[in-house]
């Protein structure tokens, strides 16, 4: 599948032709000096695309170009996807954002929170209210992830194999079973920490829909979008890019055990972070949602449930920086809030970012990124495979190149 291609001068969206460039030159720089390998930029405004551009090598050591077709590891902006999955699911409803996560999951029920000790002998009291769905989706649950290394509960998921993925041949079913099994950071809706809140969300989905994630993503969302080359298996492994890692003193090295994972079919499909797919495809998935749910005709969401989803949900329109942990997150704290499944700016001038309010998107954890600008009626995704991250400042600098280069 061919990246859309651009047939429109610039300037008839209200861009500055000269100003997006600067967008490739500055990120050419990433890659001429090794540290990116290589990277596709895809950003529309009023349903049509204005610029798209690759630049580096997919493999740098068998020096594969960047092409329209490249297939990249998304992590975490598998996120978004499910939870428009589950926002479907509530529209027709067949679950209710206040619905306890146990009436989908019965090892949910009767958890207990974390008030002290050691991650082999914690100290617990029972949770003051249930887990629920929309605690979920905003990642206010008091799950977490293994890979944070910066909590005694952290320490106890790793314990049990879970830090990046599920342990060998463990599903969904059986992993959501694990986390219940674990107290959760802090009593449900007091806090906000980023976890497998959306890998639990996405087992809710398999039980309210019967059918199991990797079935509904197919049939209810990339199906009627189009998205032909996104999946939990990358089945063509030639036009899949290397994942990488910074090299101490410069340059990249592969990361071959988590970068073979997406290449083997997965016992545990992940929406929180196991998809891979291309330039084309999440730019559709974006138009979507900058469509307010709809597409060539094709519609997921009604707009009223979009724009309630991409509010600011966290209680006192507070944002992460005062309601979350102080930990790695795919967005800045300062200003920016979170919603039913996408980060939210609420206060462009607290960020010290060019923003305005109400953009929302979220990022994945090999450098990845979309936003959707609903001010401007634009969207951008960059995708690229650098982890961790939070290695270099990707995304502030995106969302500024792409914000100056609108005139009109």
């Amino acid at each position: 599948m061919s990246v859309c291609k651009v047939e429109v001068d610039p300037a008839e969206l209200g861009f500055d032709a000269a100003r997006l460039s600067r967008i490739d030159s500055h990120f050419a720089k990433y890659v001429d000096d090794g540290r990116l390998a290589g990277w596709s930029l895809a950003v529309a405004r009023r349903g049509r695309p204005a610029h798209v551009a690759h630049y580096g090598r997919r493999d740098v050591e068998a020096d594969l170009p960047v092409t329209d077709d490249t297939v990249w590891r998304i992590y975490s902006m598998t996120k978004p996807i499910t939870s428009v999955a589950a926002l479907m699911l509530w529209e027709e409803g067949l679950l209710e954002l206040t619905d306890p996560v146990s009436r989908y999951i019965p090892s949910f029920a009767d958890m207990r929170v974390y008030t002290g000790g050691s991650a082999a002998n914690p100290g617990t009291v029972p949770a003051t209210e249930p887990v629920r769905i929309w605690h979920l989706l905003t990642h206010t649950a008091g799950l977490t992830y293994g890979f944070h290394h910066a909590h005694a509960v952290d320490e106890m998921y790793r314990a049990k194999g879970h830090e990046f993925g599920a342990p060998r041949g463990q599903d969904l079913a059986a992993a959501c079973d694990v986390w219940a099994s674990l107290p959760l950071l802090f009593q449900p809706g007091t806090e906000w920490n980023y976890g497998v809140n959306t890998d639990v969300l996405g087992r809710v989905v398999e039980v309210a829909s019967g059918q199991s994630l990797d079935v509904f993503f197919q049939e209810r969302i990339f199906d009627p979008l189009g998205m032909v080359d996104t999946g939990f298996q990358a089945r063509d492994v030639s036009r899949l890019a290397t994942l990488y890692l910074p090299k101490p003193g410069g340059g990249l090295v592969r990361s071959a055990a988590m970068g073979d994972a997406i290449t083997a079919e997965p016992a545990m499909l992940s929406g929180g972070g196991g998809l891979a797919s291309t330039l084309y495809d999440y730019h559709r998935f974006t138009q979507m949602l900058a469509g307010g749910g709809e597409l060539d005709g094709v519609r997921l969401l009604g707009p009223r449930t979009l724009a309630y989803a991409t509010r600011n949900h966290l209680p006192g329109n507070a944002d992460l920086q005062t309601f979350g942990r102080p930990i790695f997150a795919e967005s800045t704290y300062l200003g920016t809030g979170f919603g039913l499944g996408f980060s939210v700016v609420v206060d462009p001038a607290a960020g010290k970012q060019l923003q305005s309010p109400g953009e929302y998107g979220w990022g994945g954890l090999a450098s990845t990124t979309f936003t959707v600008f609903p001010e401007e009626d634009l969207t951008v995704v960059f995708l690229t495979q650098l982890m961790p991250s939070s290695t270099y400042p990707i995304r502030p600098q995106l969302r500024t190149l792409v914000s100056q280069a609108v005139v009109s």
